[in-house]
């Protein structure tokens, strides 16, 4: 069993910045593709960035492009996502998840494990 822990989350005025953390136990991440996923009141999960496994290759959700940076150190069985510019629709619970596989995808059916999540609220 692999245990997903999120931290990081508060609060933020519009134009601020957060830096979320995950941290496993239980198994490394070495070969575990990882993803970020956010989910807003009333709004379904949405996949906004994902690092593999085998090479490192990053992929956004477009609305996040160029505002997040998701990046892994797989000797502390950690991945962070770095936000910037933030925004109050960035406001949802962000949790993040591991699928067995070396490339990964935002589509969340394709993970295994997830974390609990951690609350970004982003103030206008």
């Amino acid at each position: 069993q692999v245990q997903l822990v999120e931290s990081g989350g508060g609060l933020v005025q519009a134009g601020g910045s957060l830096r979320l953390s995950c941290a496993a136990s239980g198994r490394p991440f070495s070969n575990y593709a990882i993803g970020w996923f956010r989910q807003a009141p009333g709004k379904e999960r949405e996949g906004i960035a994902c690092i593999s496994a085998s090479d490192g290759s990053i992929t956004y959700e477009d609305s996040v492009k160029g505002r997040f940076s998701i990046s892994r150190d797989n000797a502390r069985n950690m991945v962070f996502l770095q936000m910037n510019n933030l925004k109050p629709e960035d406001t949802a619970v962000y949790t993040c998840a591991a699928e067995r596989a070396s490339i990964c995808t935002l589509k969340s059916s394709e993970y295994d494990y997830w974390g609990q999540g951690t609350q970004v609220t982003v103030a206008s």
